[in-house]
């Protein structure tokens, strides 16, 4: 890629390559795979990872349930944080469905010509997703009690 050619990309619109729910397994290495290109310099990717303790109690697992609209809202959201980052290729998906410690619940990347940009651009992407999808996950604890919480 030329100067001219490399200049204009970082400067092109941001792009979604996906964003989605997913039933399936997510990791970030699909994630990776899918924003980098030739005129990648940086991929930052992210990913949340049930945990076996929340506010002092141990988590033993989490179910997350989803709107129907969850994956329209997760494009949605995913466009217009490319919007707001020029040059980037971005890709994220939410699980849905009983997920065990260790799994993955959200995954997202972003790609770039540069590291601020896709730095920016992967923690913006978390974010809105993080509190605009509407994504709601029960906790289950090690001494029998669950709670839901809201992520949308």
């Amino acid at each position: 890629m030329g100067i001219e050619a490399a200049a204009a990309a970082d400067t092109a619109p941001g792009i979604v390559v996906f964003a989605g729910i997913s039933a399936e397994p997510i990791d970030t290495g699909t994630a990776w795979d899918a924003v980098e290109t030739a005129a990648t310099g940086a991929v930052v990717t992210f990913g949340g990872i049930v945990r076996d303790h929340d506010g002092g109690r141990g988590v033993t697992r989490l179910g997350y349930s989803a709107h129907p609209s969850a994956g329209r809202r997760m494009a949605e959201l995913a466009a217009e944080v490319a919007a707001r980052h020029p040059g980037t290729r971005l890709w994220a998906a939410h699980r849905i469905g009983e997920l065990a410690v260790g799994d993955h619940a959200l995954v997202a990347a972003a790609a770039s010509a540069h590291r601020e940009a896709a730095f920016d651009a992967c923690r913006d992407l978390v974010e809105a997703i993080k509190h605009g999808i509407p994504v709601w996950k029960e906790q289950h604890f090690s001494d029998g009690g669950t709670e839901w919480v809201g992520s949308a």
